[in-house]
C-alpha cells in the first residue's frame, strides 16, 4: 500500500491541497481532524482538564480555541498535549488505512501538520509532499480565513517547526504563492505521479 503524508505549516494552503486530490480521487484522512474528534472522548476530555484546567471548557466540552490559545503560548504544554493525543491519532490513522485497503484504495493520503519532523521519524511513509509559502502570504490567509490577528498569525507560524528544514526530507514541493490555478495544475501534477507509483508499487499481500 502507498501512504503518502502530505504536510506544510499553518496558513500554507496544503488543505487545498488536499481538497485537489480527493477530487483527483484520492483518499484523504486528516490528522487534525481525527484529533478534534477525539477531543469528543469524555475520557480525554478528562485527561486534557487535568493538564489545563477548567479554563479550556466551553459549556461542558473542550474549547478547541480555548485549548489551541493555551498550547500554542507554552511549549511544554504543547508537548504534553501532543504526547496525549498523538499515538490515538496514529491509531486511527492505521485502521483507516486498514479499510481503504479493503476496499481496493491503494494509494491514500495522510494530511497533517507533524511528518518527518526529524530524519528518519514516519518510516511507515512511502512519500512525502511538503506545501511551502511565505511567512506574508500564510499570515494574509490566517487573518482572512480564521479571522486571527497578524500577532497571533505570526506567533502561531514561529510555534511550528520551520517547513524549510523538511525540504532534504520531501519527495515532493509544492510552493503556494500564486492562484488557485496554479496550485491545482501543480497538484494536477503531482496526482500523475502518485497514479504512478501506485502502478510501479508491487502487490501487497
Amino acid at each position: 500500500m502507498i501512504i503518502i503524508g502530505l504536510t506544510g505549516g499553518i496558513g500554507s494552503g496544503k488543505s487545498s491541497v488536499a481538497r485537489y486530490l480527493e477530487e483527483e480521487g484520492f483518499p484523504i484522512i486528516d490528522a487534525d481532524r481525527v484529533g478534534h474528534e477525539l477531543l469528543d472522548s469524555p475520557s480525554i476530555q478528562d485527561a486534557i482538564v487535568a493538564l489545563f484546567g477548567n479554563e479550556v471548557l466551553e459549556e461542558g466540552t473542550i474549547s478547541r480555541e480555548k485549548l489551541g490559545m493555551r498550547v500554542f503560548a507554552d511549549t511544554s504544554l504543547r508537548n504534553q498535549l501532543n504526547a496525549l493525543l498523538h499515538p490515538l491519532i496514529k491509531e486511527e490513522i492505521a485502521r483507516w488505512c486498514a479499510q481503504q485497503y479493503e476496499q481496493g484504495n491503494t494509494t491514500v493520503v495522510v494530511e497533517a501538520a507533524l511528518l518527518r519532523e526529524e530524519e528518519g521519524s514516519d518510516p511507515w511513509l512511502s512519500g512525502l509532499i511538503l506545501v511551502l509559502s511565505t511567512e506574508e502570504n500564510r499570515v494574509a490567509r490566517l487573518v482572512t480565513k480564521r479571522n486571527m490577528s497578524e500577532e497571533e498569525s505570526r506567533s502561531r507560524i514561529k510555534a511550528q517547526v520551520d517547513p524549510d528544514t523538511k525540504i532534504p526530507r520531501a519527495d515532493w514541493i509544492v510552493y503556494n504563492d500564486g492562484d488557485f490555478e496554479h496550485l491545482k495544475e501543480q497538484t494536477a501534477r503531482m496526482a500523475l505521479a502518485l497514479r504512478a507509483l501506485g502502478n510501479a508499487a508491487p502487490p501487497t499481500d
